[in-house]
């Protein structure tokens, strides 16, 4: 893809910031040099537009994915959109069909009478519609209709994933969010592509699901955060909300109980999985490693199958998270005792297990993917485990460290990470040993332990997640930090347009209109 020098892109996206309409040459180089995560390949057309106009159709093969765009268009532009049932002659077209890359793969083309979405599977078409909302004006976004013009850039992408697993998590156990907050997240992380919603539902400071077996752990264990602040917890209802939310994005949920570390709020709610019978107070502070669960007795593996079957029940997807981390008060051969048996256990309820990479620790079953988390990029046991692994050093991934020490919100101890630092890696040669073949996406992760707004995720997740979706999805071939920052201020005024409180990092040159 041909990226303009930056002072020309520069020139561009400032034109593109005022409310005049743009010639269909601007229109294209804007919006060609604008998409995140890059494309696999783009071939604009030079003096070709298709302009959105009360006229314009929808028409999709995979329903949800067309009345999801026509609503936002409709939002934005004020037009009626109709969704009608065969391919308009002038207006958008959702079409299954046979494209190269897989289930996630698109083609998109644009001409001057035409918008046509190609893809294998619904997951293809969303894809493409998330590249195409990008190639839209920024005000396209808008919750409240604005004047136009709508020009669409013509040419061609054909894209498809670097990786299968493009992730990132929430905490929602350190401070609680509520449902709105989390499907907030999901709209501003699909927009990159993103596939995967990691849920952190239970640890010390909290418990956020309802479990029917075990009451006391959301109604007693959720009751606290960090600091005192608010508990709370998701019903099953609520959860399950949560999850057809995310499917309808093409993102599926991976809900994780960290266990037999990270388990005050467990055994606060619940004396006799403690070994001495006896329950500690719930917990608001901050420290790790200080907690587990009673390796010894079976009730606590009753606990585990019931907890797990329950959550399995209502979680589609195929994967459940345990945890395995910072285990510091189990000794390390009951470590290894247990973690065996809860991974026997998730795979009984039919689930592939992902484990924070001290599972290697254990005996992991030849299906569990462990996801590395450290802050250095050699792990032996990791390296040669022999099994999938998930990127997310906390070097590089975790979104609660700090830009730079003047940040207001989050931590230090993986270090500072600007967004250079999160985009400056390779995911697939980064950890010494680990062949490439064997790292099966990234993962961003976002702790909470400072965080308690949706402003305040927002302002730690952007403009860091976006660099790591393009680690995720994009070829390496066009992976160029130039490019990129020009590329990713392109999305500042668009956040402006959606509300999103994004960090102004000083290294991107942003746009009028950011």
């Amino acid at each position: 893809m041909k990226i303009r020098s930056a002072l020309t892109v520069l020139v561009i996206l400032l034109a593109s910031s005022v409310s005049v309409p743009q010639s269909a040459t601007a229109a294209s180089v804007v919006a060609f040099d604008a998409v995140v995560p890059a494309p696999a390949g783009a071939s604009p057309s030079a003096g070709v537009t298709y302009q959105i106009t009360s006229s314009t159709a929808v028409y999709s093969d995979a329903p949800e994915v067309g009345d999801q765009l026509a609503r936002q268009l409709r939002r934005s532009t004020g037009y009626p959109i109709p969704i009608v049932t065969t391919p308009p002659a002038n207006g958008i077209t959702l079409q299954l069909g046979s494209v190269s890359g897989g289930d996630e793969a698109y083609q998109l083309d644009v001409t001057t009478s035409a918008i046509t979405v190609l893809a294998n599977r619904p997951a293809g078409l969303f894809n493409g519609v998330q590249t195409l909302r990008q190639l839209l004006p920024y005000a396209a976004d808008s919750t409240t209709v604005q004047p136009g013009p709508w020009p669409v850039p013509g040419g061609r992408i054909v894209d498809q994933p670097r990786y299968p697993y493009r992730g990132a998590m929430l905490d929602v156990a350190r401070h609680f969010f509520p449902v709105a907050a989390v499907e907030r997240y999901i709209d501003q992380i699909a927009l990159y592509k993103i596939n995967y919603l990691h849920l952190h539902l239970a640890d010390d400071q909290g418990w956020r699901i309802v479990i029917d077996s075990w009451p006391r752990l959301a109604t007693y264990g959720g009751s606290t955060a960090v600091g005192g602040d608010p508990g709370g917890y998701y019903t099953k209802a609520q959860y399950q909300e949560i999850v057809s939310y995310a499917a309808a994005r093409n993102i599926t949920i991976i809900p994780e109980i960290d266990m037999p570390g990270h388990t005050n709020a467990a055994l606060a709610s619940y004396a006799e999985l403690n070994c001495d019978g006896v329950a500690p107070p719930l917990y608001t502070g901050t420290d790790v490693g200080f907690s587990s669960l009673c390796t010894s007795k079976e009730i606590t593996y009753a606990f585990v199958d019931q907890v797990l079957g329950e959550l399995a029940a209502i979680t589609p997807g195929p994967y459940l998270h345990l945890g395995g981390d910072e285990a510091s008060s189990t000794q390390p051969a009951d470590y290894k005792t247990f973690m065996n048996r809860a991974q026997d256990i998730a795979a009984a309820h039919g689930k592939t297990v992902v484990g924070w990479h001290d599972i290697v620790n254990a005996t992991p079953l030849p299906t569990t993917i462990a996801q590395y988390w450290g802050t250095t990029q050699r792990d032996t046991a990791v390296a040669t485990a022999g099994r999938k692994v998930i990127m997310s050093p906390a070097s590089r991934a975790y979104l609660d460290m700090k830009y730079n020490r003047r940040t207001p919100l989050g931590q230090t101890w993986a270090g500072t990470i600007e967004v250079r630092d999160a985009y400056g890696w390779d995911p697939g040669a980064y950890l010494t040993g680990l062949p490439p073949s064997q790292v099966m996406g990234v993962e961003a992760p976002l702790w909470t332990e400072t965080i308690r707004t949706s402003a305040d995720i927002e302002y730690m997740a952007f403009p860091r997640l976006p660099a790591l979706a393009e680690l995720a999805w994009s070829p390496y071939s066009t992976h160029d930090w130039t490019a990129f920052k020009q590329r990713l201020g392109a999305q500042g005024p668009r956040w402006r347009v959606m509300g999103v409180n994004y960090y102004h990092s000083t290294q991107i040159a942003w746009p009028a209109g950011s």
